[in-house]
Parts: C-alpha cells; structure tokens; sequence
C-alpha cells in the first residue's frame, strides 16, 4: 500500500538544490535538481501516470515556493520504470502572485515526463461565483466498496489485482453485477475515492495529487464503457494530461466524473471533473489517450 506523501518524496541531488528555508519566491531562471523512487506501490500495468505527474506537480512546488498549485500540463514521453527517476525544475516566470515552472523527468537520461505547471499566492482581486453542476449520487456510505463487490465475483471473472487499488478506498457508482454487458454503454463514470492509508494531506501540493490522480486513471474506464461489450479490443496510453486546481478539498472522500464521449483516430480524449462531500468543484481537467491493440 503506498502513500501519497512518501511516494512523491524528493531527494536534493545536490544540498544547494534544497533551497533556503522560507525564503520566498524563487526567482526566475532558478534550476533545482532532485532525485525521487518511482514506487511499485503504484502499479497499474506500469506506474501509474497520474502519480508520475504527482512528482512533477510537487516538485514544482517545493522549488517555486508558492502556497498551492493553480495547473499543470504534461507530456507523457515514456512508461516510467519502478526505478529512481531524475526531477529537474526551472523557474519560467515569477511575478507577484505567482510562478510558472518547467519539470522534467527522466530515467538513465530517457525522458518520462515533461510539464509545466502554475501555482499561486493568496492575494490579489477575487471573483467568486461557481454555477457548476453537482452529480446527484448517493453518499459513500451507502455505496458498496470496490473490494466488497468484488468479494462476490467468482475468481475467474475477477480483474487482475493491481497494487494501485490498494491504495484507494474506492465506491464506484456505475457497477453491473452482470458483464459483460450486452451493448455499448454511455462512456462516463462516477466513483466516491478516499485515499488510504492517508486521506488527506496538510501541503496543499501534496494533497492535489489527489484529484490529479483521478483525472488521470478515470479515463479509460469511462471510454471502456462502450466497448466492453465487444471485448478488450485495445488498450491506451495517456500522452497528455492537464488538471487545473480550483480550491482545497474540505473533505477526504473525493467524487470523480469522467466522461469519455468521443474515440476517433486511435485516439480518446477524456475529461474529468473531482468534487468534495460539500458539492464543492475541486478540480477539473482531462487527458489525450492512444490505442494500442490488446495483448493477444
């Protein structure tokens, strides 16, 4: 089982690379460089892509100094190996408010992910208005877990067991008990998500991992829905990913929405919305997927 705030550590590879203890925001130009562990805890046929991003999303953090992450945007250029993995940051732009960062990171000098990403002072003017419309879905409580419902599906018809899972407390509210089903389904999915061992985080870079994480991985289970009828004929990667951070979350159980209603080209593009218990919007964001023929 893994956790966030360990899972996404940084190593300075150099004691300078550190930084000076608040010492405000670090100005334009600056280069940091750092080492972290791409932790198998994350598994999901290879690391998982929204925890790859979660490295970069935090390293930005912890070198432009800013109180919370505004966005990121991200390539993905390769799979990641469980293996240390090299984290470079640069500073783009620092202004009053804010700062703009470029990560990059890479294994044995392979590139695996290249982002940018925003974050942000409180301060300056503020418009308040939010018209966005909350799923009406039950409360988590009244939502079997993953691991329940799977209990009741006889081995051979079970999923393979992928160490991700283990890391979610997950109530996925578009469950058939009967599969596959007998014809396309709508291609948009909704789970209540609470993060163990630890569900909620004090660094708010750390703890918008969380939806950025569910952005990523909720994607392809959306577009499966229309599809799962004929089989697994594909499989996809994600190539780009972008969340955009509207607020803190007020609560540990997260609801995710996904919806994928589009596959052209060999590719799938999905988006992906996470709220908090409250109704809140917490962010909102989406993904480019490439199909690949499915193994065998």
């Amino acid at each position: 089982m893994g956790d966030l705030a360990a899972d996404t550590a940084l190593t300075p590879a150099d004691p300078a690379d550190a930084g000076p203890a608040d010492a405000g925001p670090t100005p334009a130009g600056a280069c940091r460089r750092f080492t972290a562990d791409v932790s198998p805890d994350w598994a999901i046929w290879g690391p998982n892509g929204g925890y790859i991003a979660s490295l970069a999303l935090r390293a930005a953090g912890v070198v432009t100094g800013r109180a919370r992450p505004v966005s990121i945007v991200g390539h993905i250029l390769g799979v990641a190996a469980f293996a240390p993995v090299d984290v470079e940051v640069t500073v783009l732009r620092t202004s009053r408010f804010a700062s703009s960062a470029r990560v990059v990171l890479a294994q044995a000098g392979r590139p695996v992910v290249e982002a940018l990403v925003w974050g942000i002072d409180p301060g300056g003017a503020a418009l308040d208005h939010d018209a966005v419309p909350v799923p009406q879905v039950p409360p988590p409580e009244e939502v079997p877990s993953r691991a329940e419902r799977l209990a009741a599906v006889p081995d051979d018809l079970r999923p393979p067991d992928m160490a991700f899972f283990h890391n979610l407390d997950q109530r996925q509210l578009e469950w058939s008990d009967s599969w596959p089903p007998a014809g396309p389904l709508e291609p948009t999915i909704r789970w209540w998500t609470r993060f163990v061992p630890t569900a909620r985080f004090d660094d708010p870079w750390v703890d918008a991992c969380r939806p950025l994480i569910l952005v990523d991985t909720m994607g392809w289970p959306a577009a499966s829905m229309a599809h799962a009828w004929q089989g697994p004929s594909a499989v996809a990667v994600t190539v780009d990913l972008s969340a955009r951070f509207h607020r803190p979350a007020g609560d540990e159980w997260l609801l995710a929405e996904a919806t994928a209603p589009l596959a052209a080209g060999g590719l799938v593009p999905a988006a992906g919305r996470v709220w908090d218990r409250s109704g809140a919007l917490l962010a909102s964001g989406g993904q480019t997927m490439m199909c690949r023929p499915a193994p065998g």
